[in-house]
């Protein structure tokens, strides 16, 4: 049973750090883009097409990493390995 605590341990671990980084990949974004249209406001369409795209490939990484912590919690290859060595 203890595999199964390291899987959610590592889960969680996995989706703060994820979303740690997503977040602050975001927000440096969307100030570069700030700063940006502040600096020349004419470009402001371009600069904000640019950063909805970008902030869409970051949120991708979020969603990589939920998908990966879900693949450990609930469709763990290992499980049937780990329960052989345990139950011998």
């Amino acid at each position: 049973m203890e595999f199964f605590a390291w899987c959610m341990i590592a889960a969680g671990l996995g989706m703060g750090i994820g979303s740690f980084g997503t977040g602050i990949g975001q927000g440096m974004a969307i100030k570069s883009a700030v700063e940006g249209v502040a600096r020349n406001p004419g470009v402001s369409g371009k600069i904000l097409t640019t950063m909805m795209i970008g902030l869409a490939m970051i949120e991708s990484l979020a969603i990589y990493v939920f998908v990966v912590a879900m693949i450990i919690l609930f469709a763990n290859p290992f499980t049937e390995q780990v329960m052989s060595l345990v139950t011998k």
